[in-house]
């Protein structure tokens, strides 16, 4: 069973030489830096064999870093690049951005005042039918939006799309973290969106192995089936061991075969973005 992790982030300094945007520094929660090397690193102590980088927003709509790794170590790394979905030059990327090294699509976040309004104001209607037309998959995160995915999910059958960390609200825990689940659930009915389940462990105010939050992703994976749910971790949130995120699904959750783990824990990200996988592996 190949492990792959459907959300890590890395960063570097805040520098002359390679600024964050004005403002982002005193926003970020992650000041120190985390770099490919660290990263890979704790993916081989906890046995993780691939990652998809997710570059963080308070670097801005870069992907520099995410690329590099991914050129460097190919078999490791793959990139869901940032995009300035309010900037019209963006459309013209659209048609070309697989052709960077290591990418494989388009990550959007739309929980901040600025951004949330973008999914029904028409700022990111140009982004869908683009994206299904030049193949290119996206990760969402729309906390309190399930209503707009549904619609933009109808309108283009063909569009991937996965929702980041099961669109739970930034900053909740427990029950007020999965009051609205359900909403969750009705989207299940369309074949073009998966989820990740993603730093789940942040919306919990239990310690391992969160009994609750096994009973919340049973239900996910009722709904939609073990193929559209992708583990990963958000590593640098993670508030317990690399290594206790993997056993939460592998050992804990006795309601999990071992074809479900197979599609969970790696083989469902990796066939839905387009990262095909060796039979040696």
């Amino acid at each position: 069973m190949i492990i792959a992790d459907a959300q890590v982030h890395v960063w570097g300094a805040d520098t002359p030489e390679r600024p964050w945007p004005p403002g982002r520094a005193a926003q970020a929660h992650r000041p120190t830096p985390f770099g490919t090397d660290e990263l890979l690193g704790r993916m081989d102590e906890a046995g993780v064999a691939r990652a998809i980088i997710v570059p963080p927003s308070w670097e801005g709509d870069r992907n520099d870093l995410g690329i590099e790794a991914a050129r460097l170590h190919p078999d490791r790394f793959r990139v869901m690049g940032r995009l300035a979905l309010e900037d019209p030059a963006s459309r013209t990327k659209i048609p070309t951005w697989k052709q960077q090294t290591g990418m494989l699509g388009l990550r959007f976040t739309f929980h901040t005042p600025q951004s949330k309004v973008w999914l029904t104001d028409g700022t990111a209607d140009w982004l869908w039918p683009e994206a299904e037309k030049a193949g290119v998959p996206i990760m969402l995160l729309p906390p309190g939006q399930l209503d707009a995915v549904d619609r933009i999910a109808e309108r283009h059958p063909k569009l991937r799309l996965v929702i980041d960390h099961l669109a739970r609200p930034m900053g909740a825990k427990d029950e007020a973290a999965f009051g609205d689940l359900d909403d969750l659930l009705k989207l299940a009915k369309r074949h073009n969106v998966a989820v990740k389940a993603t730093g789940l462990m942040g919306y919990s105010t239990e310690s391992y192995p969160w009994p609750a939050l096994q009973g919340h992703v049973k239900r996910v994976v009722e709904a939609f089936g073990p193929e559209r749910v992708f583990w990963g971790t958000d590593i640098t949130r993670l508030t317990c061991s690399y290594r206790e995120a993997i056993t939460f699904f592998t050992e804990e959750m006795d309601f999990l075969s071992d074809a479900d783990l197979e599609w969970i824990m790696g083989r469902g990200v990796c066939e839905w973005l387009g990262w095909p996988i060796p039979d040696e592996e």
